[in-house]
C-alpha cells in the first residue's frame, strides 16, 4: 500500500493551484481564472501527493501514475501520438490513475484514484480505434493526436476519493 503525502500536497495547492492574488488579478482584467493552472502544475501536485518522481519522455506522467486534472464534472482527456500512442495506451492499463476534479474557481478539488485495470475496458476499446486513426497514410486525412475521454461519472463510480479541499481547506483525506 503506497503512502500518500496529503499535507504536502495541500501546501503546494495553496501556494501554487490556489492562487486568490492572481485570480483577482485576473479577474479584474476580464480574464476567466479556470484554464488559468496549466497540466503540470496538477502533475506536480500529483508528483507531491503520491511521492513519485515524474517520468522523463513518453509514458505516464509519473511512476506508476497518469495524472488527470479537469473541471468539476466534465470528463477527462486522454491524447495519444502517432509514434508513442500505442505503447502509452497499453501502459494506461496497468498504472494508476489519479483524477483532480476542481471547481472553477480552484477553492475546491477532489482527487480520486483509479487503477488502470479497472479502467481497462476503455483502454480496450480505444487500441482499435487508435490503430485505425492512423492508419491513414496521407497525413492531412488524418487527426494529429488521438484524443479520448472518460466521464467524470466513470471516475467516481471506479475510482477512490484520497483528497478533498473544500471552500480552500483540507477536508478529507484516506489512503489509498
Amino acid at each position: 500500500m503506497s503512502r500518500l503525502f496529503y499535507n504536502e500536497a495541500f501546501e503546494f495547492y495553496s501556494k501554487h493551484i490556489y492562487r486568490t492574488d492572481f485570480f483577482n488579478i485576473l479577474s479584474e482584467h476580464g480574464f476567466s481564472i479556470t484554464g488559468s493552472i496549466p497540466s503540470i502544475a496538477w502533475e506536480l501536485f500529483g508528483a507531491i501527493l503520491t511521492g513519485k518522481q515524474g517520468s522523463s519522455g513518453y509514458g505516464a506522467d509519473l511512476e506508476g501514475f497518469e495524472v488527470k486534472s479537469a473541471k468539476e464534472k466534465s470528463s477527462f482527456e486522454y491524447q495519444y501520438h502517432l509514434h508513442t500512442g500505442l505503447s502509452k495506451l497499453r501502459e494506461d492499463m496497468t498504472v494508476k490513475h489519479l483524477f483532480c476534479s476542481y471547481e472553477s474557481s480552484y477553492n475546491g478539488v477532489k482527487v480520486y484514484v483509479v487503477e488502470g485495470i479497472d479502467l481497462s475496458e476503455y483502454f480496450s476499446k480505444w487500441e482499435p480505434l487508435y490503430e485505425e486513426n492512423y492508419a491513414v497514410k496521407d497525413p492531412t486525412k488524418r487527426k494529429q493526436r488521438f484524443r479520448k475521454s472518460i466521464a467524470y461519472g466513470a471516475v467516481i463510480k471506479k475510482g477512490k476519493l484520497v483528497m478533498e479541499i473544500k471552500d480552500g481547506l483540507l477536508i478529507y483525506t484516506a489512503s489509498l
